[in-house]
C-alpha cells in the first residue's frame, strides 16, 4: 500500500488549517489540510512499517498516522493540537468523532512549556531577519503573536480557541507592516507574561490523559485487526498447506 493510499483511503479526520482556520485569511491565503489517517493494522506486522507521516497527495496537504498524531498531542505539540480545535473539519467518520471526542485529554500545563519554545523559536528566527535585513518577516510577527495569545486563552480558560475573532484586524495591520516594530515587540513580551501569570491559576490539569488515549489507540488497533481476521486466516490456511506439503 502506497503512502497516498493511505491518506486516500484511511483518513479519519481532516481539515483546513493556516490562516483559514485562524480567521487571518486574505484573498491570497492558500487552503492548508491536515489529516489524520489510521493505517491497517496487519500493515504493522510487516518488517516495513507504514509511515508516521505523509505528505500530500496534492499541495498543502499533511496527514500524520493516528499513533504519531497521539503522541505529538500529548507531548502538547502546538501544531497538532490547532488540528484538533479546527472550526473548519472536511471529513471525520466514527474513529475520528472519538478522537475530537478526547481532545480535553490531550490538553494540560504542560502546553505552557511546548507553546513558549515554540514561540521562542519563531521569536529568534524574527531577530534574525531584522539583524539582516533591518526589518521582522511580518507575516511571521502576525503568527507569533497569535500563538501567543492561543496559549495565554489556552491557560486561562482551558479551552483552545484558534480563530482569533475580533482581533483580525489588529493581527492584519501587523502583517502589512502598519504595526512599529517596538510596539509589535511589547505586545509579544505582555502575552508572554500574561500567559506566564495564567499558568499559576490555570484550571487546566498537570498532566495530559494518557491512560484515556492509550485506551483509544487500543480498541482502533484491535478492531482494524479484526476486520482483517478473514484475510488472515486465509493466509495461515496457504502457509499451513504449503508446511504440510514440504512435509
Amino acid at each position: 500500500m502506497q503512502p497516498h493510499d493511505l491518506v486516500r483511503d484511511h483518513t479519519v479526520y481532516a481539515c483546513v488549517m493556516g490562516s483559514r482556520a485562524f480567521g487571518l485569511a486574505t484573498d491570497a491565503s492558500d487552503t492548508d489540510r491536515r489529516g489524520v489517517f489510521l493505517a491497517p493494522t496487519p500493515l504493522f506486522w510487516r518488517f516495513e512499517k507504514p509511515p508516521t507521516h505523509v505528505e500530500g497527495p496534492g499541495e498543502e496537504r499533511f496527514s500524520w498516522e493516528l499513533e504519531r498524531f497521539c503522541e505529538l498531542a500529548l507531548r502538547g505539540n502546538p501544531n497538532v493540537l490547532e488540528c484538533l480545535h479546527s472550526p473548519l473539519v472536511e471529513h471525520v467518520d466514527d474513529t475520528g468523532r472519538e478522537l475530537l471526542s478526547l481532545r480535553g485529554a490531550f490538553l494540560s500545563r504542560q502546553a505552557y512549556d511546548t507553546f513558549t519554545r515554540y514561540a521562542l523559536g519563531q521569536r529568534r528566527k524574527l531577530d534574525a531577519d531584522i539583524r539582516a535585513t533591518g526589518a521582522p518577516r511580518w507575516k511571521h510577527a502576525m503568527h507569533l503573536l497569535r500563538l501567543l495569545m492561543s496559549a495565554r486563552d489556552l491557560l486561562r480558560t482551558g479551552e483552545l480557541v484558534i480563530d482569533v475573532g475580533e482581533r483580525r484586524e489588529r493581527l492584519l495591520a501587523v502583517k502589512r507592516g502598519e504595526v512599529p516594530w517596538a510596539e509589535a515587540e511589547a505586545w509579544m513580551v505582555r502575552l508572554a507574561a500574561e500567559a506566564e501569570r495564567a499558568l499559576r491559576g490555570s484550571p487546566l490539569p498537570p498532566e495530559p490523559d494518557h491512560a484515556r488515549v492509550a485506551a483509544f489507540l487500543y480498541r482502533v488497533r484491535r478492531a482494524s485487526a479484526l476486520q482483517a481476521e478473514p484475510d488472515h486466516q486465509v493466509v495461515q490456511g496457504v502457509l499451513g498447506a504449503g508446511r504440510v506439503g514440504q512435509g
